[in-house]
């Protein structure tokens, strides 16, 4: 298992298993997914929907690597460079760095 000292090393290895459109896609759709469940918490006060952002976010992730990459998520070898990475990507894909 690789080790990094930093995100920053950490974040090239990251993108390499995010080489498949789709799989950045279903990625792009979990946390768009993740991100209106923690609003649904917000708004209905209800600390339940935080267990479906996770749900959701790793759901469409795993059915990415799964199918389309055909590979491990790196969140089970590097779980917080992993989600640290999930929102880079993220926003790099908003900001057109990243194709979706």
């Amino acid at each position: 298992m690789a080790r990094f000292a930093s995100f920053r090393e950490f974040y090239p290895f990251y993108l390499d298993e995010h080489r498949n459109r789709t799989s950045r896609r279903l990625h792009f759709l979990g946390s768009c997914g993740a991100l209106g469940c923690v609003a649904a918490a917000v708004i209905a006060a209800d600390p339940r929907w935080l267990l479906a952002a996770l749900g959701c976010g790793y759901a469409f992730a795993w059915v990415g690597h799964f199918f389309f990459e055909h590979n491990r998520p790196a969140t089970f070898r590097h779980p917080l460079y992993s989600l640290a990475g999930d929102w880079v990507m993220f926003k790099d894909i908003l900001t057109g760095r990243i194709p979706l």
